[in-house]
């Protein structure tokens, strides 16, 4: 992977890691980066305190760098950054700043290493998440819609439209591993309708299948009403109240995965410490709503939650890239 992030002999790489990082994943990254003839350095931080008024789970935005203005800037001065904090800096503050000065950073994500394994991208994920990426430029409205009763419109004006597929040589980018997703950042007040997570669907802040129906309603971009009366309803409406927080009940990115390696039922197989989610999110066919933190709109939180759903047709403009959950034409 590290090879395909184009480094080499005697170029400067930094790994980046916390207390409470994954071990192997440190040291497996300085052996490798080593075989490569490079010349790995650590930064090293602790695990910062919890500082939010609910547990932080899968949020992509650690908060292990806080600012430190020593750190950045030797993260930026590297030609890439490995990332192997807890949550990590994919949408953490300090990330604009490391990438403005040339590096490119490649967030491993908090899995198990099996996991990674299995999904090192094969040459045909890139061409696919690039196709993926240009028809979202050229669509101006993505719709949503399932058979159990999921009904979404989002506008894309005005989006940041991102793919990704597991590595990167350009400097001033960002990846994460797994990867094989496509996905938008809405500009404020472009999502409207329902969200109806079935049997099955999985809510990968609290590292679950849904067991029983939720409907999210969603008026210009926030969820203004959970209806159901299972657990799992309950649940979410306890957590999102826990944030106080209106934000956190908006939209963070919607897209869908393109990545045919990854399993559904991977998450029964593994402890919750030892699953991050990213192998759902990147899934083929797979639809991913995440509500949270959105830059593009202007909104900033820690409560996040990310819902990967089978079965949804996705349209961009009137034209089917995912039928019921099946990639279809130049993305199958």
């Amino acid at each position: 992977m590290f090879a395909k992030c184009g480094v080499g002999d005697g170029e400067v790489v930094a790994i980046l890691s916390e207390t409470q990082s994954r071990r192997v994943h440190v040291e497996l990254s300085e052996l490798a980066l080593l075989r490569l003839g490079c010349r790995p350095f650590h930064v090293v931080l602790p695990s910062p305190r919890l500082l939010a008024p609910a547990p932080v789970r899968s949020s992509g935005a650690s908060a292990a760098v806080g600012q430190l203005e020593p750190v950045i800037s030797a993260l930026a001065a590297s030609v890439l950054v490995v990332d192997v904090t807890v949550e990590g800096l994919l949408h953490s503050p300090e990330l604009p700043s490391i990438l403005a000065g040339g590096a490119r950073l490649l967030m491993i994500s908090n899995e198990h290493p099996e996991i990674l394994e299995r999904l090192v991208p094969d040459e045909k994920l890139e061409p696919r998440v690039r196709a993926g990426v240009r028809m979202l430029k050229a669509a101006r409205e993505m719709r949503v819609t399932s058979s159990v009763g999921t009904a979404l419109t989002v506008h894309l004006s005005g989006a940041r439209l991102v793919g990704n597929w597991g590595y990167t040589s350009r400097p001033g980018t960002v990846t994460h591993w797994p990867g094989g997703l496509c996905a938008a950042f809405p500009a404020a007040n472009s999502v409207n309708g329902r969200l109806v997570l079935a049997s099955g669907d999985a809510n990968l802040t609290f590292k679950r299948y849904v067991r029983e129906p939720v409907t999210l309603i969603i008026e210009n971009d926030y969820v203004v009403r959970i209806e159901g009366q299972g657990l799992d309803a309950e649940m979410l409406r306890s957590y999102f109240a826990a944030w106080g927080d209106r934000e956190a009940y908006a939209v963070s990115h919607v897209g869908w995965g393109l990545n045919a390696a990854g399993r559904w039922e991977a998450m029964t197989f593994y402890d919750r410490r030892d699953f991050n989610g990213t192998e759902l999110r990147v899934l083929a066919g797979n639809f991913l709503y995440s509500t949270g933190a959105n830059e593009v709109a202007g909104r900033y939180t820690l409560g996040h939650f990310d819902f990967p759903c089978r079965g949804c047709t996705i349209d961009l403009d009137g034209s089917v890239i995912v039928e019921a959950g099946r990639l279809v034409g130049e993305l199958a």
